[in-house]
């Protein structure tokens, strides 16, 4: 007769480490949020859009298609979705707002328990002031 084949054993995880585990997932989720929308907001070359620049030149696009040559209006409608989905994803000052405050929440334990250094934030984008009041100081 064959040996019964016995499942390794299992240790359960404690409580205490499930939360650790969660506190992490969140942690992480706050940051990538934070860093994102920093991301996002980058200054690039040339002139900053803003949502009325946008909303602008869509009134313009949609008075163009009505005289303008097919291949135009094709290169046009394609411009008219990029500005909507720009505008679609464009932060208002209060969400970036409430995504820092709770960046600045976390962002000093998770640098603790990440090994991330002040330098390593500054050279993403975060800036000085957002550090300082999450408590992260360059060395």
């Amino acid at each position: 007769m064959p040996a019964k084949k016995t499942s390794p054993k299992t240790s359960a995880m404690s409580t205490s480490h499930k939360k650790a585990l969660a506190n992490g997932r969140t942690e992480g989720r706050i940051i990538r949020e934070y860093l994102e929308i920093v991301e996002a907001i980058k200054p690039k070359r040339g002139r900053k859009r803003t949502p009325d620049s946008i909303t602008k030149r869509l009134v313009v696009i949609n008075a163009e298609l009505k005289v303008t040559d097919p291949v135009t209006k094709v290169r046009l409608m394609q411009e008219r979705l990029n500005l909507r989905a720009e505008l679609a994803g464009m932060k208002s000052k209060t969400e970036v707002a409430a995504a820092e405050g709770k960046f600045v929440k976390v962002a000093r334990s998770f640098s603790e328990r990440n090994d991330i250094t002040y330098d390593a934030w500054r050279e993403f984008g975060v800036t000085p002031i957002v550090l300082k009041r999450a408590g992260i100081e360059k060395d």
